[in-house]
This record gives C-alpha cells, sequence and structure tokens, in this order.
C-alpha cells in the first residue's frame, strides 16, 4: 500500500543500550514533538525521558499487550497523531514485536521513520575482532525444546560470524550447547554490559569461556556473544542435501552401494557416514508408503 501523507507518523527511536551519552539530538527532539511515545516498560523509559527532561505522555507496547495495542495505536496514527515507538534499549523491532507494529503501519499506509541509534549487536561485532563482513544475527535462542535444539543445529554449517543475545543465568548453559555443536575450540567473544559502568569483552574459545565462568565468576549482565563463522574452506554439507543427493541418484537407477560410494567420493566423507543416512532414507521412504 502507497503511504498516505494525510495519516501520522510513526517514529522508530533508537535509545542507549546502557550509556545516556549515547542518545541522539534527533532522537531528543523527535520524543518531545511526538504526541505519545509508545514504550516497552513506561517505568524504564521514564527514567531516559526524566534526564533529558522530556515531557511526551507514555502508552505501553510489549509482548504481551502488543494484540490489544495494535489496533489503538494504528487508529491515533491513522487520525494524523505522531508516535514514537521505543524499546528499553536498542533500536525497537530486534528481538521484540516493534515489527508488528511495523507491519500494521505500512499494511495502512502509514509513514514509518526511522530515528537509528545503539545496538548491542552492532556495538559488540564492532569491538569483536572477528571476521564479520558477513554476519548473522540469531538474538535469542529458544530456552528449551526442539526448537532450540534445530536452531542450534542450523548454526553447525554457519561459516559467518554469529550473534546471540543471552540473558545471565542462562549462558553457561548456551556455551555448553554451543560446544556440543561448534566445537570448544571455536573462537568467541563475549560482550557484557555493553557501554555501561562495567563494560567488559571476554576473548577466547567456547571451552575457555565455560571453564571461566565455571571457575571464576557468577555470569552477571545482559550478555552479547559474536562467534566466529566455521572453516569458510571446507564445504558444508547438511544431513537434508546428503538423503536428497542419494535420492536422486537411487532414482537414476544406482544401487543403495553405489550411491553411498558415488557421493562419498564427491564429498570426501566417510562412507559409513553416507551409508548410515542411506539406511535411515530408506527407512523414512518405507514409513511413508
Amino acid at each position: 500500500m502507497e503511504i498516505d501523507s494525510k495519516l501520522g507518523t510513526l517514529y522508530i527511536v533508537g535509545t542507549p543500550i546502557g550509556n545516556l551519552e549515547d542518545m541522539t539530538f534527533r532522537a531528543v527532539r523527535i520524543l518531545q514533538e511526538v504526541d505519545a511515545i509508545a514504550a516497552e516498560d513506561t517505568r524504564h523509559t521514564g527514567k531516559l525521558l526524566h534526564h533529558f527532561q522530556i515531557k511526551t505522555p507514555q502508552i505501553s507496547y510489549h509482548e504481551h499487550n502488543r494484540q490489544q495495542r495494535i489496533p489503538e495505536l494504528v487508529n491515533r496514527l491513522a487520525e494524523g497523531a505522531a508516535i514514537a515507538l521505543v524499546t528499553d534499549a536498542g533500536m525497537p523491532g530486534i528481538s521484540d514485536p516493534g515489527y508488528e507494529l511495523v507491519k500494521a503501519c505500512l499494511e495502512k499506509g502509514i509513514r514509518v521513520v526511522p530515528i537509528p541509534g545503539p545496538s548491542a549487536c552492532i556495538t559488540a561485532i564492532s569491538a569483536a575482532g572477528l571476521p564479520a563482513s558477513r554476519f548473522t544475527f540469531e538474538g535469542f535462542l529458544p530456552v528449551k525444546g526442539k526448537e532450540r535444539q534445530q536452531q542450534l543445529q542450523a548454526l553447525q554449517g554457519e561459516t559467518r560470524a554469529m550473534v546471540l543475545y543471552e540473558a545471565p543465568h542462562r549462558l553457561r548453559k548456551t556455551l555448553r550447547d554451543l560446544e556440543k555443536i561448534l566445537g570448544g575450540d571455536r573462537t568467541l567473544v563475549l560482550g557484557r554490559e555493553l557501554t555501561k559502568l562495567h563494560e567488559e569483552f571476554w576473548r577466547g574459545t567456547i571451552a575457555g569461556a565455560i571453564a571461566h565462568y565455571d571457575d571464576n565468576c557468577q555470569p552477571k549482565g545482559e550478555f552479547t556473544l559474536v562467534i566466529d563463522g566455521g572453516d569458510r574452506s571446507t564445504p558444508v554439507f547438511s544431513e537434508e542435501s546428503l538423503k536428497a543427493a542419494l535420492q536422486n541418484a537411487i532414482a537414476q537407477g544406482l544401487t543403495r552401494s553405489e550411491a553411498t560410494r558415488q557421493l562419498a567420493q564427491e564429498t570426501e566423507l566417510p562412507r559409513r557416514q553416507i551409508y548410515q543416512l542411506a539406511i535411515a532414507l530408506d527407512e523414512q521412504n518405507a514409513e511413508d508408503l
């Protein structure tokens, strides 16, 4: 839908992730001029507004009330209001429900204007000292269950740098899970309390980080993990792609043994590993019949 200039404007305002001096002049001006501020936590944002002497009224908008708030905010914007969306720290729409409000506004032709500001992801990458001309942002991993395992498995063949967010009470578990998937010798950087008084960067390996937090200290503060990508010179083959190649070879008339030998030669993977996949593929096909 085309943007309707007669409607209001939603401003996506970046706020400091710690140090209040990172607030931009433009962000302060926008927060002063809008009709309302949609905040993830009005008490938290209230401290920021008080510091910069901003008296604009707030309305709560967060994960638990978004279904109710989105129609309210969209209606106000449709009537010509200017509203700023802020999160507790950093840019809205990243690891929070901000994108749902943005999407709803765009569907109604309401103008959306980003007011860029700090981001823990970019802040950590800039100081990590790892190759990051290309990277993947994973945010918070699912806490448990199949979804967590699937997301962790997806990281196994990733050659780009990976960025994760993690809470202190889950850091040790996440490090151990990463060790199982990526190996203990994988390089990573842990950024803690970024831009705040006790900002700290820990650099080493996954195994080293586990030992550090097991032996020396209790994890404190919010963490941003930057993990080096896998070996960029070695091709990565997913289980799904290998099964597809086996199925294609068998469909062309090769026996299971012949298809296994051919694929092992092409990929330089152990023949036994390919053969086990071929057996699993036969069992899967039998179940589908």
